[in-house]
């Protein structure tokens, strides 16, 4: 298997993918496991991922042998679709007359134009300003609870998740959650600074809401009283993290602005609970607040076709994180990848450090 293994690496390098051969063991690993656990659903839902952390150190530990979850055959088949991928036809080279050349002249110039108007954002930094990295190193050797926000709060275990190769848990990611809702109620009564647009007027579901929908559904749960004080028709955007089987970080969004229940996974995987579930959600919240069944007319389940995507088996939580920030922006792609991670886990000590979100601009 590990010549297989080997086999399936250098074809994923020769498609575009660009990390280590222990990343990409650890993402087959993941994949294996996702596919294991959305066939059987053999682990219960959970509010943190303590189990997974567990079986991934001692899979760690078995130096050139594979997880009982990578099996031959799911190797097999993971290498014929990678095959398949790489011998797919190429598409021919266009015919380019000279009219069409004039047209792409002027396309040329309309697309210069446009960048002028509308500047393509900066790509993210390699590290923060020194000044910073000496206070995440510092925050890191801190001791007892780190920060708090509202009903949040962190404690240096938890921060500890974000070092590298660390999976994240719900107090990270409900503590972010609550720095973009801060923020988004903050720029309600002040401008945004330096002429940036203003967030979006969103509300933030916790890590629980998930759990809570899938497992007991609205009424059992009694959802209705998570939002005895909020009008969640009033807003653009409602997130969520999501949390599957207790082994996978996913984002979803219910996007009033555009009339979408958006899905953002970096795995990649299919997710039609998802939308289910969602949809359901909003139809009984609408009858219990408005007394009437809520109108899907013109609405879509959305899956952003170039999400990015993971290349190991632990950032899952971190690239959840940044989709449900950037959505809160009213982005309607992504600036990070892969390669962010890093910058981007020490970026979100600085944040929960300073209980608020840092200004890219």
């Amino acid at each position: 298997m590990e010549k297989d293994l080997k086999e399936l690496y250098h074809i994923k390098r020769s498609a575009g993918y660009r990390s280590d051969f222990e990343s990409f063991r650890s993402l087959l690993s993941y994949q294996a496991r996702l596919e294991m656990l959305d066939k059987t659903a053999a682990l219960s839902p959970s509010p943190s991922l303590v189990d997974l952390r567990s079986r991934a150190k001692e899979d760690a530990n078995r130096r050139h042998s594979f997880p009982d979850h990578v099996d031959p055959d799911f190797l097999q088949r993971a290498i014929r679709k990678a095959q398949d991928a790489l011998k797919g036809p190429k598409p021919p080279k266009p015919f380019v007359p000279s009219l069409d050349q004039l047209r792409l002249t002027r396309h040329a110039k309309d697309e210069e134009i446009e960048e002028r108007l509308r500047p393509k954002r900066k790509p993210l930094p390699v590290s923060l300003p020194p000044e910073d990295e000496a206070e995440v190193d510092a925050l890191f050797r801190k001791k007892g609870v780190i920060a708090k926000l509202e009903r949040e709060q962190v404690s240096h275990e938890d921060l500890a998740r974000l070092r590298p190769c660390q999976w994240l848990n719900d107090e990270i990611i409900n503590f972010y959650g609550q720095l973009i809702l801060t923020r988004a109620e903050e720029s309600k009564e002040n401008p945004a600074p330096n002429g940036r647009k203003k967030p979006l007027n969103v509300h933030y579901f916790s890590t629980f809401f998930w759990s809570k929908l899938k497992g007991q559904g609205y009424q059992k749960a009694r959802l209705s009283k998570w939002t005895k004080k909020i009008d969640i028709f009033s807003k653009d955007v409602i997130l969520i993290p999501v949390n599957h089987n207790n082994a996978h970080w996913t984002a979803a969004a219910i996007n009033f602005r555009k009339k979408r229940i958006e899905s953002y996974d970096s795995m990649g995987m299919e997710r039609g609970q998802v939308f289910k579930l969602l949809r359901q959600y909003l139809d009984e919240e609408h009858r219990d607040k408005k007394k009437k069944p809520f109108d899907f007319t013109g609405w879509q389940d959305y899956i952003l076709p170039d999400t990015p995507q993971q290349e190991n088996g632990y950032d899952c939580g971190v690239f959840t994180c940044q989709f449900l920030e950037a959505l809160s922006r009213g982005e309607e792609d992504f600036a990070f990848s892969q390669v962010n991670m890093p910058y981007l886990r020490r970026k979100m000590v600085w944040e929960i450090g300073r209980a608020r979100l840092r200004d890219e601009s």
